[in-house]
Formats: structure tokens, sequence, C-alpha cells
């Protein structure tokens, strides 16, 4: 019990240190995409790509958790892990890429990115209320 109690306060302290800048700085970048701030635009690039990085760490520990409450086949957390898969998808290969390309130079829709970092944040919300809530899950919220 204290080990799955270890893993899942390294799994809360890792998706609050790493997810949350994420959020964060990529919400931020398409203002300073706006105000061509290339300082801002690069620093905020910079914290995306550093703490996308470090949220590996999040379903590590999630998973061991899971496994260690024994939960991995249950519902909520198979949809949970299906969202963190497209929430990473779409960070890896549309909100870096582009935040990339417009350092480089290269027209960029800043209302795009507000777009593309909204629905990020809006898969990791749903995730955070399913790992809350746990519906059906033996366990019990």
């Amino acid at each position: 019990m204290i080990v799955t109690k270890v893993l899942l306060s390294l799994h809360v302290l890792a998706a609050i240190l790493a997810i949350g800048p994420v959020a964060v700085a990529a919400s931020m970048f398409p203002a300073a995409l706006r105000r061509a701030d290339l300082d801002q635009m690069r620093t905020l690039h910079r914290i995306c790509r550093v703490y996308a990085a470090l949220g590996l760490a999040v379903p590590v520990f999630g998973l061991a958790t899971a496994s260690s409450l024994g939960v991995l086949t249950d519902v909520w957390l198979i949809v949970s892990t299906a969202l963190t898969v497209v929430a990473a998808g779409l960070l890896g290969l549309a909100v870096l890429p582009a935040q990339k390309r417009a350092l480089g130079g290269e027209p960029a829709e800043p209302a795009r990115l507000g777009l593309l970092a909204g629905v990020f944040n809006l898969l990791w919300a749903i995730v955070v209320v399913l790992m809350i809530v746990r519906p059906g899950s033996t366990t019990g919220a």
C-alpha cells in the first residue's frame, strides 16, 4: 500500500509540475506570436519542449500506479490513457512543430495555435476528471 501511495504521489506531482507548464506555455505562445516577441516565443517553445519530455513520467508513474491498484483494464483508465496519447500526439505532431516553424520565420496562424493549445488543455482536463471520478471503478471515488 505504501508503494501505491508513493507511485500515486509521483504521478500527481509529475502531472502538475510537467504538464502544467506545457499547458500554460502553449497557451501563451499565440499571444507572443501576435506581438512577434521572438524572445518570448523562444522561451515558451523551450518550456513546451523540455516539460513535454519531462511529462513522459506522468503516464509511466500512472501505469505503475494502476498496476499496483489492479485497475489496468478498467474503462476509465483505458479512456484516460487513450486521451493522454491523443494529447501527446497533438503536442508532438502539431503544437511543437508549428511553434518551431513560427520561430523559423514561416507564417503561422496564432488562432490555430491557440485552438491546438486549447484542445490539448481540454484533453488533459478530461483526463484529470476521469482520474478523480473513475466511473465504474471498484476503487471508488
